[in-house]
């Protein structure tokens, strides 16, 4: 038992890490109108661990803060990311599904974060098609890449977690 809990902190942790390292490392893209924010290709990881969940809303809240957005995109694109991780762990028996929830999360947060937040001055539903381009490119094709080199490997990796899938 106390196993399983430190497997699920260190992957939560390790998911955290890429994801903050991801989204600083490539902020010019990763923050904006049109925003390709690769870290957003590991959204597909509550396919494979429960432990994707916190991790990705920890790492989301960290890359925002390290990235200098201000608090109420730090605050909403963060829960935006918790809820479309716990919808896509529940999806996780379809994984064409998964990338569907944080697609459409972005789409329905950020471009209202862009112009209240940030004072962005293009029509919200001009946004929501940038951002939900950037987001397709991101967790729709990055990630579903990333979720089938991963599930080749799913034994390997994830073969001591007795809850992937299940």
């Amino acid at each position: 038992m106390k196993d399983k809990k430190v497997l699920f902190t260190v992957q939560a942790a390790a998911i955290a890490a890429i994801y903050v390292v991801l989204t600083v490392v490539f902020a010019p893209l990763s923050f904006g109108e049109v925003q390709i924010r690769f870290a957003e290709a590991l959204t597909i990881l509550p396919f494979f661990t429960p432990a994707a969940i916190p991790g990705l809303f920890v790492g989301c809240l960290l890359g925002n803060f390290f990235g200098g957005a201000i608090p109420i995109d730090i605050i909403c694109g963060s829960l935006a990311t918790l809820v479309a991780a716990m919808i896509s762990r529940q999806l996780r028996f379809n994984k064409w599904l998964v990338p569907l929830p944080p697609i459409a999360a972005n789409v329905l947060v950020v471009p209202f974060v862009l112009f209240y937040g940030y004072g962005v001055n293009l029509p919200i539903p001009f946004m929501m098609l940038t951002v939900g381009i950037g987001e397709i490119i991101s967790s729709g094709i990055l990630g579903m890449v990333v979720l089938l080199a991963l599930e080749r490997y799913q034994n390997v990796l994830f073969k001591n977690t007795s809850y992937t899938n299940a």
